[in-house]
């Protein structure tokens, strides 16, 4: 199969490098000229001067998979994509949507007879090594035009990704899966501030979170990182304890209020990188910390930091 990728930054380019160690063409296309030429000498990917040029390279059904930021970046070059393309074809969007807009875009699409996939994607900057975790919803025929695509970017082909219902579920699940990943991160990093903070037993913390990563009920790959981040450096000093959220947090939150649901767990934790902004603890040094970790997040440094 061949696809075309619009949008090489971190997740967009190391997707393209799965993507063609699988055996899968892909022609790329991004602003940045040098993150193309990159790929191109590297991976074999097809250089593509333009979106236009990139839609050109490819064959019948023609797969466009966006990976580019959410909101008026991606409804602008769904707008710019639809003319380029035919009945048949199918757009993909990879990125942090709101499931709201993916069902709005999926049946707008649809009457132009061209197929459409939001995938919620998870893995951040070790998904090139580990694979993708895909939730994505579409129809059916559409799914199925696309598994070889998928089971190339998952973990294998038979896990790691599934179709998870209509257009819209992906983005609705992945959603959700942030919002749980806030309230994880929260809890980690409230527990360890507890631990640095009782001074009288001078508690290890490298020590303690590689201790738990083996056989404790909280071992998780959040953990892992944290373990391995807490191995180079215990105080976080060059970290400043500010906390951004990407969105998804706050949309978990809203549908919680409209379906009537108590999620105090995950509101809290969002709550709480708000607070970041005001407050100096090193709970949110571990927060940022761990962001940077799974996802590549830029950290904000403290004027000592490197």
């Amino acid at each position: 199969m061949r696809l075309a990728m619009i949008g090489l930054g971190k997740m967009g380019g190391n997707m393209v490098r799965r993507l063609r160690r699988g055996g899968i063409e892909v022609a790329g296309y991004d602003r940045s000229a040098d993150a193309v030429a990159q790929l191109a000498a590297e991976e074999g990917m097809l250089p593509a001067a333009s979106v236009a040029d990139a839609v050109a390279k490819l064959s019948s059904p023609r797969v466009v998979w966006l990976m580019l930021p959410s909101g008026e970046p991606t409804e602008q070059q769904l707008h710019a994509l639809v003319p380029l393309l035919s009945k048949g074809d199918i757009i993909v969007d990879g990125g942090n949507s709101n499931y709201h807009d993916s069902q709005r875009r999926g049946a707008w699409l649809a009457e132009q007879g061209i197929g459409f996939m939001d995938s919620g994607t998870s893995g951040g900057i070790w998904g090139l090594e580990n694979g993708y975790c895909l939730m994505v919803g579409a129809t059916l025929e559409v799914a199925k035009t696309m598994t070889p695509i998928l089971q190339a970017l998952a973990p294998s082909a038979e896990r790691g990704w599934a179709h998870v219902g209509p257009v819209g579920a992906g983005h609705f699940t992945k959603m959700i899966h942030n919002g749980i990943e806030y309230g994880m991160m929260q809890s980690f990093a409230e527990g360890l501030e507890l631990l640095r903070g009782k001074q009288e037993f001078a508690l290890d913390l490298a020590q303690i979170t590689e201790l738990w990563r083996h056989g404790s009920v909280v071992r998780s790959w959040l953990l892992d990182l944290t373990a391995e981040a807490l191995q180079h450096d215990q105080q976080l000093s060059g970290i400043a304890p500010f906390v951004p959220d990407s969105g998804e947090g706050r949309w978990t939150v809203v549908e919680a209020i409209d379906q009537g649901v108590a999620a105090p767990v995950l509101t809290l934790a969002l709550q709480m990188r708000f607070n970041s902004q005001n407050e100096t603890g090193y709970g949110y040094r571990l927060l940022s910390t761990m962001r940077n970790a799974f996802g590549g997040h830029a950290v904000k440094h403290t004027g000592g930091g490197k």
